[in-house]
C-alpha cells in the first residue's frame, strides 16, 4: 500500500471507504435523500445561496463535467473565450473543437497568468464574445490563476464566466457569488477527499435557465440533468452509488476539519514543508512562489541530477508514496501534490526518501 502525492485521485480517510461497503438502489428515497443533502454541502462550500444557485452532479470525470458545461451553455450563435496557460485550459479549446463551438484562445505560458487587464481588453476588442472560461489551479504546472482579476473583467463586460475549478474548490476558498462565477466545475476525487465517479457544477440559476434546449448531448444535457434533481433527487441515469455514498461521508470528514478555511491551511502548511525541503536538495520550484498554488508543485531535477523519473518514482513508491510525473512541456519536470489525507508528516517523510534517493544513487 502506499499513499498518493497527485491532484487526484488522492489518498482517502478509511471511513470514506468503508461507505462504499454498502449497495445503495438509485430509486431508493434515502439515497436521493443523500444526493440532495450533498447539493445543498456544496452550496455551503461555494458560499453561495440557494436563491441565487444550485448544484447538479453529472455521472464521470471532471472533464464530463466541463464537457457538459461548454456544450449546454454556448450556443451555435455564441463565442467563448477560453483563457489557458496549461493542458486542462487547453482540454476545453479540445471540447469546444469536438462540439463546433465558436471559440478564442488567450494563452500564456505555463508560469504565468492569464492577466484580467488583458481578457478585458479581448473582451473590449470582440464583442462577439458571450462566454469566458479559465482554470482556477492549473495542475499542469501548479500555477494558481487570479479568479477576482478574471472575474471583474469578465462579469464588468456582461459576459458568463466559467470557471474549471477541478483541483482547488474544497481546498481552497473561492466566493463563488461574490465573483459572480457563473459555472464552476469540480469532481469528487479531489479537495473534497472523496473518490472518482462523478462531477459537480455550482450554477448560476438564471444563467442555467439559459441551457434549456441548448445541449448537444443526451447524458451530459447540464439542463435535463438539473431538472431531474430538482424533483426529488433522481438522477437521470445510474449513478455511481457507491461513489455518491463517500462523498457524501467526505463531506462531513472536510466539515469536522474546520471547513476549507481549515482544510486550506494544512494542504498550504504540507507545501511550505515540502517546496522549503526540496530545495534544500536542488530541486527548484517551476512555477514563481507568489503565484504557487498549495494543491500541486511543479519541480525542476537538480544539476546532474543522477538517475531519470522512473527509477525515482519506483524508488519512492516502494518506500509508501506516489508522485506525478511532468506535464510542463518546455522543461523536464515532476510534479508532488499535497492534497488529501496528507499531513505536514507525510512530507517530512517524503523529503527522507528524497533525500535517501539522492544518496544511493550518488553513492553514499
Amino acid at each position: 500500500m502506499y499513499k498518493l502525492l497527485t491532484p487526484g485521485p488522492l489518498t482517502t480517510t478509511e471511513t470514506v471507504k468503508k461507505e462504499m461497503m454498502v449497495d445503495h438502489c438509485t430509486w431508493d428515497d434515502d439515497y436521493k435523500q443523500i444526493t440532495q443533502e450533498i447539493r445543498s454541502k456544496l452550496l455551503k462550500v461555494a458560499g453561495a445561496s440557494e436563491e441565487r444557485y444550485t448544484a447538479v452532479l453529472m455521472q464521470g470525470s471532471g472533464t464530463f463535467g466541463v464537457e457538459s458545461v461548454l456544450t449546454s451553455a454556448v450556443d451555435p450563435d455564441d463565442k467563448l473565450l477560453v483563457a489557458a496557460n496549461g493542458s486542462y485550459g487547453r482540454r476545453m479549446c479540445s471540447i469546444a473543437e469536438h462540439a463546433a463551438l465558436n471559440y478564442a484562445l488567450y494563452e500564456t505560458p505555463y508560469s504565468v497568468r492569464p492577466d484580467g487587464e488583458e481578457i478585458r481588453r479581448r473582451l473590449e476588442e470582440d464583442p462577439s464574445v458571450t462566454h469566458a472560461a479559465i482554470v482556477h489551479c492549473e495542475t499542469t504546472s501548479g500555477i494558481l490563476n487570479d479568479l477576482e482579476s478574471v472575474s471583474r473583467a469578465v462579469k464588468g463586460a456582461g459576459k458568463t464566466l466559467i470557471v474549471d475549478a477541478m483541483s482547488s474548490f474544497g481546498g481552497i476558498e473561492i466566493p463563488v457569488e461574490e465573483l459572480g462565477i457563473d459555472f464552476l466545475i469540480s469532481s469528487a476525487n479531489k479537495c473534497i477527499q472523496g473518490v472518482p465517479g462523478f462531477s459537480f457544477i455550482i450554477a448560476r440559476r438564471e444563467a442555467l435557465e439559459q441551457c434549456r434546449g441548448r445541449a448537444r448531448s443526451l447524458s451530459l444535457d447540464l439542463y435535463d440533468q438539473w431538472q431531474a434533481m430538482e424533483k426529488d433527487g433522481k438522477w437521470r441515469f445510474t449513478s455511481p452509488t457507491h461513489t455518491v455514498l463517500a462523498f457524501a461521508q467526505a463531506l462531513r470528514e472536510l466539515e469536522r476539519e474546520g471547513g476549507v478555511a481549515a482544510r486550506q491551511k494544512r494542504y498550504t502548511e504540507n507545501n511550505r514543508l515540502l517546496v522549503e525541503g526540496m530545495k534544500q536538495m536542488g530541486f527548484r520550484p517551476y512555477v514563481p512562489a507568489e503565484v504557487q498554488s498549495p494543491i500541486i508543485t511543479t519541480f525542476h531535477y537538480p544539476d546532474n541530477f543522477p538517475g531519470n523519473f522512473d527509477t525515482m518514482y519506483r524508488y519512492i513508491k516502494e518506500r509508501g508514496y506516489a508522485i506525478y510525473p511532468g506535464k510542463v512541456t518546455d522543461a523536464e519536470t515532476f510534479r508532488i501534490g499535497n492534497i488529501g489525507e496528507i499531513y505536514p508528516e507525510d512530507i517530512r517523510r517524503v523529503l527522507e526518501i528524497f533525500d535517501g534517493y539522492l544518496r544511493q544513487s550518488a553513492g553514499c
